[in-house]
């Protein structure tokens, strides 16, 4: 057991976040994938060209529903 409260609280925390992209182009089961923020990444899945889809490790988990987007910054 880990004393470093560091580590003991970023064991709480998934690994991989939940992100939320658009995908441009599909190709042999990869997606290439633009996220909010403008990254664009590639990731295993199924869906179609303008999708915006759920993304979280490299991996389509799903369709996402097409709301507003607000960036607030701090």
């Amino acid at each position: 057991m880990s004393f470093n409260l560091y580590d003991r609280l970023r064991g709480l925390f998934p690994k991989d976040r939940l992100q939320v992209g658009t995908i441009n182009a599909i190709d042999a089961g990869q997606a290439s994938i633009t996220l909010v923020d403008g990254t664009m990444l590639i990731a295993r899945g199924s869906g179609s060209v303008g999708d915006q889809v759920y993304v979280r490790g490299g991996l389509i988990e799903g369709q996402a529903p097409s709301l507003p987007i607000f960036e607030i910054e701090i």
